[in-house]
């Protein structure tokens, strides 16, 4: 006799993780319609670390986050940055042209896209771990096998650089 399993059960990710991993994807310039393949590769991910014997990651969360910038940043290297930034726009802009917070709102977010695609790789990755996924210097350096001084330069460089990109927003008094 087949059992069938309730849905979401012996899922690896609980809802909070999918969740984290879905934005973490996102701000790393992957597509809302690409998100659930991205959820489903770290899935199949941690499938494959417990058929080889592997233990669970220590900490799924901070994990999970990691891949998902490593699958964002493949992603990222994949597609050309002008396609990304106009399809960012088309999604800013909701059918009949209302959108909450106005254009100051819009500008502000397309400012903020376009400043992450212009980053290099390792800065967009430190930047979004650490203020979008939520996850602390310590964290990251363990995840990403690097030092914290090595995190916290990255990150230090990527606010530099997103500050002087939106300095211009800032003197209009969007910002």
């Amino acid at each position: 006799m087949l059992r069938r399993r309730a849905p979401g059960a012996g899922d690896p990710l609980g809802p909070a993780h999918v969740d984290r991993v879905r934005a973490v994807l996102s701000l790393g310039g992957v597509p809302y319609a690409d998100l659930q393949d991205g959820v489903q590769q770290i899935r199949l991910r941690l499938l494959e670390r417990a058929a080889r014997g592997q233990e669970p990651p220590a900490d799924l969360g901070a994990w999970s986050a990691v891949v998902a910038s490593n699958l964002a940043a493949d992603w990222h290297r994949g597609r050309g940055r002008q396609d990304r930034v106009a399809a960012r726009l088309a999604a800013l802009d909701p059918p009949g042209g209302a959108t909450e917070g106005g254009q100051e709102a819009r500008l502000l977010a397309l400012a903020v896209a376009a400043g992450l695609d212009g980053l290099p790789g390792p800065q967009r990755q430190a930047l979004v771990l650490r203020f979008y996924a939520d996850l602390s210097v310590p964290q990251i350096a363990s995840e990403l096998g690097i030092p914290q001084g090595t995190v916290k330069s990255r990150l230090y460089a990527a606010a530099r650089t997103m500050r002087e990109r939106l300095a211009p927003l800032h003197a209009d008094g969007v910002v």
